[in-house]
């Protein structure tokens, strides 16, 4: 069975591919949109992570005819009223480095007190052939915005989101670390049943 990750993130693209390898997720393999580069970028107008996720996997089923598996994911804040939430990627402008868009929401907290700063990354992930959507799954991971980064592992505003169980930021963790309790992983897990029937039946 193939299927296409609908990002052009290649973090997420491999973070993705090594959770299903972890979990022995077995006879699927995993294309990128780098190998359909005639396939224009959604239009991700949803409201929510789940409709965003909706959106793109079935953009590019129907680009490439084929299954795809996206994720709609991003950081939400209670303090700010769940911002950047679905503008997590674009949070500050498009073409917005992690490290400024890490420095702006700091900025925004600067005055808030740490027991005021819980957050949590939200992650939606779909599984979608033609024109109908076969499986989705949510997964969040919940810590605390910790006032300044810490750590230089996986990406995005991992090295700012301290998990107090752990006693670190998820930029501290190992990739296996983090993939034992990520959002995305998390989500992953919850959609792996149906990703192995529909290889089973692919087969």
């Amino acid at each position: 069975m193939r299927c296409v990750l609908a990002t052009s993130n290649s973090h997420k693209r491999d973070e993705i591919a090594a959770i299903f390898e972890e979990m022995q997720v077995r006879g699927v393999s995993f294309e990128s949109l780098a190998c359909y580069p005639d396939i224009t970028p959604a239009i991700e107008d949803g409201a929510t992570f789940a409709e965003n996720a909706r959106i793109k996997a079935l953009h590019v089923s129907r680009a490439t005819g084929g299954w795809a598996l996206t994720d709609d994911s991003g950081l939400a804040v209670d303090a700010l009223d769940g911002r950047p939430g679905v503008h997590s990627a674009r949070y500050g402008g498009e073409g917005t480095t992690d490290a400024h868009k890490i420095e702006l929401l700091l900025e925004e907290l600067a005055d808030v007190p740490m027991r005021d700063r819980t957050a949590r990354f939200v992650c939606h992930m779909v599984l979608a052939h033609g024109e109908s959507v076969q499986a989705e799954a949510e997964g969040v991971c919940d810590g605390v915005i910790a006032a300044e980064p810490a750590g230089s592992q996986g990406f995005g505003y991992d090295p700012i989101v301290y998990i107090p169980e752990l006693g670190a930021t998820v930029g501290q963790l190992s990739a296996d670390g983090k993939n034992a309790i990520s959002h995305r992983a998390r989500a992953a897990r919850g959609l792996a049943p149906a990703l192995r029937r529909f290889i089973d039946g692919d087969a």
